[in-house]
């Protein structure tokens, strides 16, 4: 069984970004490496350490916490009067607390998964701040974050300065560095055969694991619940539902909000957070009072939540188009199996994050869907259904990737050129094959495109961004040497560059699936 991120330095990724620096400016731009650190909680220990809110840090992607990696940040140029210092930073806060609490139920800040921060609001002007007249320059200093700072699996290096906040749009793509270990002879063979055929052909661009922290094997996807008005289900999934990397308490405590829901009550008695007591006991007074307290979820929350089920409906129209492609038709004769060796799962073990691809044994038939709705398509009687190219499958966390292992002229023309938009209440798909697809899926899932406007909910919304339906890494090279740790086994060192968006992971993936 092969093996990635046994240590941190078997997985390295260094964002590549395209930023707008001068001499002077509102944001100050650092380069953030990191060892053992999720991009949030990193944050928020600087956010700490420097007496920073936590608001005015901004990044424009989320680095992977078993792996060295390097991203740019910005901190927003507060500007306060040096006669106040810290007392002013106080005063700040208190204002901003304050203000939270006029709500009739806190906002639930816990766990931020961050982002832009209030992207174009410039920091606040200290002469609507302070009782003087006018403040001049000499008076003010900003907080401060020194150009170097070097700390406990990680270090913080002032690049320059920018007048808007990092975001997303300014990464051009990341460059990884990948091994691969406790491979036998046989695998290093077939995954060199494979490079060849992903140099020529590219694989499926989909949205890996990663992008599903959110979603509930049990429940499913809050957004999903949200789409459908079911507001109740939705509420229930964000207490309590349950994750792999929960600790044991952690999850006794979902668990206990799960065997308990409706019975407010009760709930209330298992409620530790400010959050949890605010909500049960406001639904003790409002039992179908399930909106609100949604609002109050916080919007770095709620476009995760929205973000991870859009993307698995485009994962489930490229799954369709991938399947397809590969399969022109029907044809009489003897059928042609899908690729018959077992089924690799992706697992997380505990301790550095070592992940391991293990064999899946006696796996049900492959369908053309991942999910329990899976149906297979009509065959008309008197036909067999022949593929003209093997599929590989990897098993997701919420839903089956499926890959083609090649492609003719005129497949491979068709999806180098394919850009898909991601679901959205108005888009508009690139043609009739792949729009009837698309509707396909929102059937499949119970859908309508108006469902996605959101109307009761503003903290977030679903936005139609393109993506490309397949990837080519760019800069590719590839060694390998015996495995150090795994004594007379192989591992592989792959280094290359994909644009922003896509995963590393799925890369691998492809090769070994």
């Amino acid at each position: 069984m092969l093996k990635i991120k046994v240590k941190p330095e078997d997985f390295i990724v260094e964002e590549v970004a395209d930023l707008p620096l001068q001499k002077d400016g509102n944001f100050r731009v650092y380069l953030l490496r990191k060892r053992g650190w999720n991009t949030v909680d990193i944050l928020k220990m600087l956010s700490r350490k420097f007496s920073i809110p936590y608001s005015y840090f901004s990044y424009g992607g989320k680095k992977d916490k078993y792996a060295l990696t390097s991203q740019y940040i910005t901190i927003a140029r507060q500007i306060i009067p040096a006669s106040q210092g810290r007392d002013f930073v106080a005063m700040v806060r208190q204002s901003h607390h304050e203000r939270r609490h006029i709500l009739s139920l806190p906002k639930d800040q816990s766990n931020d998964k961050g982002g832009v921060k209030k992207p174009w609001i410039k920091p606040p002007n200290p002469r609507f701040l302070t009782k003087d007249k006018a403040v001049t320059s000499n008076s003010l200093h900003e907080y401060p974050v020194p150009t170097k700072v070097d700390g406990e699996n990680y270090s913080l290096s002032f690049v320059g300065y920018m007048d808007r906040p990092m975001g997303p749009d300014l990464i051009t793509g990341n460059k990884f560095q990948i091994v691969v270990r406790n491979l036998a002879e046989n695998d290093l063979t077939s995954a060199l055969h494979e490079i060849d055929r992903v140099k020529q052909d590219g694989y499926p661009n989909y949205f890996d694991d990663q992008r599903f922290g959110s979603f509930d094997a049990r429940q499913g996807f809050i957004a999903e619940k949200i789409l459908k008005k079911h507001y109740n289900g939705a509420l229930k999934i964000y207490f309590s539902s349950i994750h792999p990397e929960d600790s044991k308490e952690e999850k006794d405590h979902r668990k206990f909000f799960y065997e308990n829901w409706g019975n407010w009550q009760e709930c209330l008695k298992g409620a530790t957070s400010k959050f949890e007591k605010e909500t049960f006991r406001y639904l003790e007074k409002h039992p179908k009072g399930f909106i609100p307290i949604l609002q109050r979820i916080s919007h770095e929350k709620m476009v995760l939540f929205f973000s991870a089920y859009q993307s698995h409906i485009w994962n489930e129209v490229l799954r369709k188009i991938i399947r397809s492609v590969s399969n022109d038709g029907f044809m009489s004769g003897t059928s042609k199996t899908i690729n018959s060796s077992h089924l690799p799962v992706l697992s997380k073990t505990e301790g550095m994050g070592e992940v391991e691809w293990r064999e899946k044994k006696n796996h049900p038939p492959l369908s053309p869907r991942s999910t329990e709705r899976s149906r297979r398509s009509p065959i008309k009687e008197g036909e067999i259904s022949c593929r003209r190219h093997d599929l590989k499958i990897s098993k997701g966390i919420a839903g089956d990737y499926v890959f083609y292992t090649q492609l003719d002229d005129r497949s491979k023309a068709y999806l180098n050129t394919l850009v898909i938009p991601m679901p959205a209440s108005n888009i508009r798909m690139p043609d009739d094959f792949t729009k009837n697809l698309y509707a396909e899926v929102l059937k499949e899932n119970n859908l309508k495109s108006p469902m996605f406007n959101i109307r009761k909910l503003r903290q977030a919304f679903f936005k139609g961004i393109e993506r490309k339906a397949i990837i080519t890494p760019e800069d590719l090279s590839v060694d390998y040497a015996e495995d150090e740790i795994y004594q007379g086994k192989k591992k592989l060192i792959f280094k290359f560059f994909l644009p922003r968006g896509c995963y590393g992971t799925m890369f691998i993936k492809r090769l070994f699936c």
